[in-house]
Order: C-alpha cells, then sequence, then structure tokens
C-alpha cells in the first residue's frame, strides 16, 4: 500500500492527460480558440516561437493530421477536382497562384515551354502544375513554425529533405498557405 501511494500523484496525472486528450491537439489551436485564417497573423509571434515547446505527443498527432490532409489532397489532385482544391487554399496562398505576375512566370518553365502551355487562370495551374507533380505527395516530416502552423517535407531515398508545403490549422481544417 506504500508503494502506491507514491505512484497516486502519477495515476492521478495520467488520467488527467488521457481524459483532456482532443482528436485535435490543444497545442496546435489558436490561443483563444478562435480560428485563425491565413490572412490572420498568428498570436504566437513566430520569431519568438519555439518548436521545442510542442510535446512529442503533439508533435505525432499533428504529423499524422498532416499526413491524412495530404492523402486527401492528393485524392483530389488525382481527381482533377479543382474546386475542393480551391477550398483547401489559404487566401494569399490562392490569391499569388492566380496573379498574372505568378502565371506568367510558371508558363516559363522549360517543361510548359516546350510543351506550348500558357497559363492563364490558376486552374490552368492546377490542371498543367499541380495535377502532374502533386498527385503522389508522401509526408516524412514535420516542422512546427508556430502553433498552428507547420512545414511539411517528404524525404527522398538518397535523403534529401525536401518542403511539400507550408500549412496552417483553423479549427479542425488544414490550409495551404504561402
Amino acid at each position: 500500500m506504500g508503494n502506491m501511494k507514491q505512484f497516486m500523484p502519477c495515476i492521478v496525472c495520467l488520467l488527467v492527460l488521457l481524459l483532456s486528450c482532443q482528436s485535435k491537439p490543444a497545442a496546435i489551436q489558436s490561443p483563444a480558440d478562435e480560428p485563425v485564417s491565413a490572412n490572420t497573423p498568428s498570436a504566437v509571434d513566430e520569431e519568438a516561437f519555439d518548436p521545442g515547446s510542442i510535446s512529442q505527443e503533439v508533435f505525432n498527432s499533428t504529423k499524422v493530421d498532416v499526413q491524412h490532409f495530404i492523402e486527401d489532397m492528393n485524392r483530389i489532385i488525382r481527381n482533377r477536382n479543382y474546386p475542393e482544391w480551391v477550398s483547401h487554399l489559404g487566401d494569399e496562398y490562392f490569391a499569388e497562384k492566380s496573379s498574372p505576375e505568378y502565371l506568367a512566370q510558371t508558363s516559363e518553365q522549360p517543361r510548359l515551354k516546350t510543351q506550348k502551355i500558357v497559363l492563364n487562370s490558376a486552374q490552368d495551374y492546377f490542371v498543367f502544375v499541380v495535377v502532374p507533380s502533386r498527385a503522389n505527395d508522401r509526408v516524412d516530416d514535420i516542422e512546427f513554425v508556430s502553433p498552428t502552423r507547420v512545414k511539411a517535407y517528404t524525404v527522398t531515398p538518397n535523403g534529401q529533405r525536401l518542403r511539400l508545403y507550408d500549412l496552417e490549422t483553423s479549427g479542425n481544417s488544414w490550409k495551404i498557405i504561402n
């Protein structure tokens, strides 16, 4: 019985942690539980944010969430579902990909030039750039930038770490951001 008293505080803490777990890690929700959009600065200054403050449990849970999000995006892209793809983009990201300057610059890529493809809209960008290059992405790692923002990476067979997306969570959904 004496040993049980020693472990009682640990058991109570463990129960509190288990009972307070949510499907969405609390550490990546906005501090006031208000949705954070891609246009709203995070309440936590990204420069002052310490990625080490993210627990291993939150990191693992977030990585799984991001992997599921990317798998869903792969499905959307493979199905060439432009409206659904757009619904997963942050406002600034969509505005950038829709801008005439970005479309003109992207149209100059060798692959597009060789095929004489000129991008005139975000939908052209989706069809001719996103669909051929993003339908089979795989997330191997994530990096927290703030409690609500992460960078998603894939690792090539030779060990090179390539950034796939910058993502931000708002409520229970992820958005692709700049």
